[in-house]
């Protein structure tokens, strides 16, 4: 795009010198032209690799296995002990790596070393006649011999080097291996070390018990003589003190204040008992109610009485119906149920003095028993502290006659497991191992493959590294030629300030459209001098994130530290020296959908900030994340670390003065050397001036 304009166009950029690139097929045809050399030296390894693996002695492998478990029954376990508990220490990782390093036990490496004869076996004995491929390391001065050693230690370094023992991934499997020129003692070696761990297992459990018998008979003897002295002192005692113990284990003095307080209970509601029907019958008397209580009827004097006067009111209802109420008799039975009604009350009121009498009896004997019970309590009172004295020492009795039945119980558990037959061992042999007739080493074809590919893939790498040494591969990379004088793209007006009317500013209107056509990357916004390359480049970022793309303006301009008047705090320098995060290094724009990097609260020169360690992983992120990265630099021209952040650069645009193209041009030379691709130089306006337009020249 072209715009006419009353300045001077800037000169365009010469583009830089052709450069060179690996040329593929060049390197392909070099080694294909060495190709006879390559099979020669591959073949011949190959053939060397044959001969060696069959010059080696076969070695046959025989796996036998062991399960880790507990095997105690209810019938041959110690007495009282918790299975779960023991199950879980027992069947743990670190317990089954436990019983390897026991599998592995030296003392059991001898005894099986001892019982099979591995002296006889000149593979295990050096002294029995050495193996061909020890003669020949011999003769090439490569002796697997090391210091002096014994016969026994040499069969004994040979037995670990052919053992291979380990716990089977996820179980509670032990799988044991060896290896051995005879496939049939190489399976006899492998039973036996299951064999003999099992045996240690159960010799180990065996000492025990018999340890723990021994201890428990000489604590038996001790605890019997302390029980003893206990139960007799606690005799003395009590005949010293005159404490002696009734039925239930209860003193004398104890069961006697029981008893009194039985009785009293006892005498004192008999008083309330003849209190309570003495007052009620005087109540019915008072009334004049007949009396009708449960004791007055039981009675056997009212109780006749009643009848009487039952029968002498049936004569008097069968006389009424014939005779008049003044009749003689009439009048002689009235007068008669008159009568036995008087001696019935006065029946009950003799019953409700006797119960008076039974209260104030009852009364008494209470009265006689609580005299007595006080006198047993100031008995009492002084037999406490013997009676204290008495309980600590049978306490101390019971807990010795305890412990002693305990020990008792224990050791008959224990000796009657003494016997080998009662001891089981935590493993069995769940698998034993048989003679194998595959060969387990060497692997002949995979060890003539790997040997064979090995050399191939080497002589072919040496090769190619030495044509990439000569500089025989290579070959020029065209670049694109710069665009002509009249060819070069401008963008408009650029005045230095008008912040405010950014909606409307056309500062970087046609150089935000050739930055979209360029695509994702990094834009690289530098200067010759104080022109406002850094305002230039925040609206470029504004700009950019209008049509939707993700953009982000980096300040590394500490001099003029735009981002600050954009409002941002947090910025590039707090961020490469661990201070904060991204999330908070990182702000929004307050303009724009366009977010922030500002220079930071942090603010160190630019030759820090282009050579800390974490300046590529920042732009690497931020290239993860974010469309464009415009970045404001200052004068890049005589730093060498520029170089780093001209790997991340896609575009540069350079800022310059009007009239002052040569030196924008220059310092575009310039950075070009340095590595910065695609320069654009754009002169602005040295006052603020809408009509005046910038130059934009690309290379």
């Amino acid at each position: 795009m072209r715009r006419p304009s009353s300045k001077a166009r800037a000169e365009a950029i010469p583009a830089p010198a052709a450069e060179s690139e690996l040329d593929l097929a060049a390197l392909g045809r070099a080694l294909w032209a060495r190709k006879f050399r390559i099979l020669a030296v591959t073949f011949a390894a190959g053939v060397l690799s044959f001969l060696a693996v069959n010059m080696i002695t076969p070695r046959y492998k025989s796996e036998a296995r062991v399960l880790i478990e507990n095997r105690e029954t209810p019938y041959n376990q110690a007495q009282g002990e918790r299975n779960m508990e023991r199950d879980r220490t027992l069947l743990d990782a670190e317990a089954v790596q436990s019983q390897v390093q026991l599998a592995l036990s030296r003392d059991l490496a001898r005894g099986i070393i001892r019982d099979l004869k591995f002296a006889e076996r000149p593979e295990f004995n050096p002294n029995a006649g050495g193996s061909l491929l020890d003669g020949l390391l011999g003769l090439a001065g490569m002796s697997r011999a090391r210091a002096p050693m014994s016969d026994e230690d040499k069969i004994l370094e040979r037995y670990f080097e052919r053992l291979n023992v380990y716990q089977v991934d996820k179980s509670r499997v032990i799988s044991i291996e060896f290896q051995s020129q005879d496939a049939e003692f190489a399976a006899r070696v492998a039973n036996a070390v299951a064999e003999g761990y099992i045996k240690l297992q159960q010799q180990a459990k065996q000492d025990a018990i018999r340890q723990a018998g021994q201890w428990l008979a000489g604590e038996i003897e001790r605890l019997r003589t302390r029980v003893a002295e206990a139960e007799s002192k606690v005799e003395e005692f009590r005949v010293k003190s005159n404490l002696y113990v009734g039925p239930n284990n209860n003193s004398l003095s104890a069961q006697s204040l029981g008893e009194l307080n039985t009785q009293l209970a006892s005498a004192r509601t008999k008083k309330a008992d003849a209190e309570t029907k003495a007052r009620i019958i005087r109540d019915i008397l008072k009334s004049g109610r007949p009396v009708e209580t449960s004791e007055v009827l039981n009675s056997d004097l009212i109780r006749r009485l009643n009848e009487q006067r039952v029968t002498l009111r049936a004569q008097l209802a069968e006389q009424s119906s014939t005779l008049l109420d003044q009749h003689p008799r009439i009048k002689e039975l009235r007068a008669q149920i008159a009568d036995l009604e008087a001696q019935t009350r006065i029946a009950a009121d003799k019953m409700a003095r006797g119960y008076e009498n039974d209260a104030r009896i009852a009364a008494a004997q209470a009265d006689a028993i609580l005299v007595a019970l006080d006198q047993q309590k100031k008995m009492s009172g002084s037999l406490n502290s013997q009676d204290v004295q008495l309980r600590a020492l049978e306490r101390d009795a019971k807990s010795q006659r305890d412990l002693l039945e305990t020990y008792l119980s224990r050791y008959r558990d224990t000796v009657a497991r003494e016997t080998p037959d009662a001891v089981q061992a935590d493993a069995r042999i769940i698998s034993r191992a048989i003679p194998s007739t595959k060969v387990h080493f060497p692997k002949k074809l995979p060890i003539v493959f790997i040997v064979t590919f090995g050399v191939l893939v080497a002589m072919t790498g040496f090769l190619a590294a030495s044509q990439l040494l000569r500089g025989e591969v290579y070959r020029p990379v065209e670049t694109v030629p710069a665009l002509a004088e009249d060819e070069a793209p401008i963008a408009p007006a650029m005045p230095r300030t008008a912040q405010q009317n950014y909606a409307e500013s056309p500062r970087a209107g046609p150089l935000t459209a050739q930055v979209r056509a360029m695509g994702r990357g990094v834009v690289v916004v530098t200067r010759t001098a104080s022109e406002p390359s850094s305002e230039l480049a925040l609206d470029l970022a504004r700009e950019l994130s209008e049509g939707g793309a993700h953009s982000v303006f980096v300040d590394l301009d500490a001099e003029t530290a735009v981002s600050r008047k954009a409002g941002a705090q947090s910025g590039i320098g707090d961020l490469l020296l661990g201070k904060v995060s991204f999330g908070e290094a990182i702000e929004r724009d307050p303009k724009s959908r366009a977010h922030i990097l500002g220079a930071g609260r942090i603010t160190p020169d630019i030759a820090a900030i282009l050579s800390a360690d974490r300046f590529s992983i920042v732009l690497g992120a931020l290239a993860q994340s974010y469309d464009h990265i415009v970045i404001a630099a200052p004068n890049l021209i005589g730093y060498s670390s520029a170089s780093r952040l001209a790997r991340f650069t896609r575009g540069t645009v350079v800022v310059t003065l009007e009239g002052n193209s040569d030196a924008g041009i220059a310092a575009a030379e310039t950075l070009r050397g340095m590595g910065f691709p695609n320069i654009a130089v754009v002169a602005v306006a040295p006052e603020p001036d809408p009509k005046v337009a910038p130059e934009v020249a690309a290379a």
